[in-house]
């Protein structure tokens, strides 16, 4: 599909060229070689071929003859029949370099399979992006045409959101790397011309945190809006920068998921039976003879970490360790925004295809609706862990007024003598040393003053200088 690179030395443009013969040609291509091999070699090998008149010829000349002729009626013979085979036909003529040894399967790159992605069809299997200059920016074009039944899938399909198709044609480009599918990665200055017109590319994600490059969330890129939805063929144009590493891209017909489609795939296939899952809880709890602490329950709380809300679906991934849970509704709706898949507990990875509904949660979650946690136990039960009663807000200890000058064994107490006409309780400082003859001094000058006549009312410091001593 991609334009190949006509440059190179002699010797790898011919062994290019044999491969291109040998295993990668259409018939068009083959049908063309035979005709130029008609064209060049039929004089010569009708001219060969002749016979000579019998009286003429001598033994040797009979059998040379003879055994040429032979050779030519099978040649073409080979040609006329259906069933031609090319690459030992033709190799053995091109550059007199010989049939080139078979050819050797190499690994193709494969790229992850995306669960909010359902592949229809492959439109252009991973393909190289192969510079063809020294200059740092590429470009490399690639022209291909829908089929109609492609056409009427798109055309058919529902809308995610006004303009978007949910069967859409999409680029996915990734790195150059056999050895494991590879996830999408997007090449420095990268742009995606459509026909006519460029596509947008998903930007940058802004980074909070200091000297840390912001992030650019790879995902397919969607070009159906700018493609032709008939027979007339549609041209992409990849420019990419040219730094080093080696990209190769894919175009491929996709069915675009929604997280609710997702999370009714995942209750249709993912339910863990709650006695599985309790086997779990007693195989986690089980005695360890080399441990010496001995684990007699698990607590679990019935609260989602990403939403602090009460659990209504409880998923984990099945390889993760522990027995908390998540909201699958949320965790798949975060990663529709921007996909992460990592546990919120462990933060390990958690794909959506290792994703697993906890059965025995979710019967726990209908049986307890006001505890906020629960307690699994050795046997693989479980009780209810309730959260206390707050107690009463008001003191119930002793007051100590702090920056006060006055010390004694007495304390005002905040009421005082209640409107009411009911006796409040004194607060005795209990850590000062009260006397009888202390109370009388007091209870003297508190005469005297009432002789001199009525003095200001002093301001109660309870509400800035006491605290309580618990």
């Amino acid at each position: 599909m991609l334009m190949r690179s006509k440059s190179g030395l002699k010797h790898e443009l011919v062994t290019r060229a044999l491969q291109l013969v040998q295993f990668d040609c259409s018939p068009e291509v083959f049908k063309k070689i035979k005709e130029l091999y008609e064209t060049r070699y039929a004089k010569k090998s009708s001219e060969v071929a002749q016979p000579q008149p019998p009286q003429h010829r001598s033994p040797e000349a009979l059998s040379i003859h003879s055994s040429y002729d032979r050779g030519s009626t099978v040649a073409r013979t080979s040609i006329s029949t259906t069933n031609i085979d090319y690459p030992a036909l033709y190799g053995k003529y091109l550059n007199g370099l010989g049939r080139l040894p078979p050819k050797v399967a190499k690994p193709e790159v494969r790229l992850v399979k995306l669960p909010f992605y359902t592949t229809l069809d492959e439109l252009l299997k991973p393909t190289e992006l192969v510079p063809q200059n020294n200059e740092k920016l590429q470009e490399s074009p690639c022209i291909f045409a829908l089929t109609p039944r492609q056409v009427e899938l798109i055309r058919n399909s529902r809308e995610l959101q006004p303009g978007v198709k949910s069967v859409q044609v999409v680029l996915r480009i990734c790195y150059t790397d056999t050895s494991s599918p590879q996830e999408d990665q997007y090449p420095p200055n990268i742009a995606v011309k459509v026909n006519h017109s460029y596509c947008s590319v998903p930007g940058y994600y802004p980074s909070n945190k200091p000297g840390v490059e912001p992030k650019r969330p790879c995902r397919p890129i969607n070009l159906t809006h700018l493609m032709y939805l008939s027979a007339a063929t549609n041209r992409i144009t990849v420019t990419w920068g040219n730094y080093g590493k080696s990209y190769s891209v894919g175009l491929y017909l996709v069915r675009q998921m929604t997280s609710a489609e997702l999370l009714q795939r995942l209750k249709t296939i993912g339910i863990k039976h709650p006695e599985l899952c309790k086997a779990l809880v007693k195989e986690k709890l089980r005695l360890d003879p080399d441990s010496e602490i001995a684990t007699t329950g698990v607590r679990v709380s019935l609260i989602c970490p990403l939403v602090k809300m009460r659990l209504s679906v409880p998923c984990r991934a099945e390889t993760c360790a522990h027995l908390q849970c998540f909201d699958a509704v949320f965790y798949l709706q975060m990663n529709e925004k921007k996909p992460t898949w990592m546990c919120p507990v462990c933060d390990k990875p958690a794909p959506y295809d290792q994703l697993i509904i906890d059965g025995l949660l979710s019967k726990i979650l209908t049986e307890c609706e006001d505890a906020d946690e629960i307690e699994y136990l050795v046997d693989g039960s479980w009780c209810p862990i309730r959260a206390e009663k707050e107690r009463s807000c008001s003191p119930q200890c002793p007051i100590l007024v702090l920056g006060s000058s006055d010390v004694n064994g007495l304390l005002p107490t905040p009421n005082g003598n209640g409107e009411n006409g009911k006796a409040t309780a004194d607060v005795v400082d209990l850590t000062l040393d009260s006397s009888s003859s202390e109370e009388e001094e007091e209870e003297d000058e508190e005469d005297d003053d009432d002789d001199e006549g009525p003095q200001p009312k002093r301001r109660c410091s309870y509400e800035k200088g006491l605290v309580s001593a618990c």
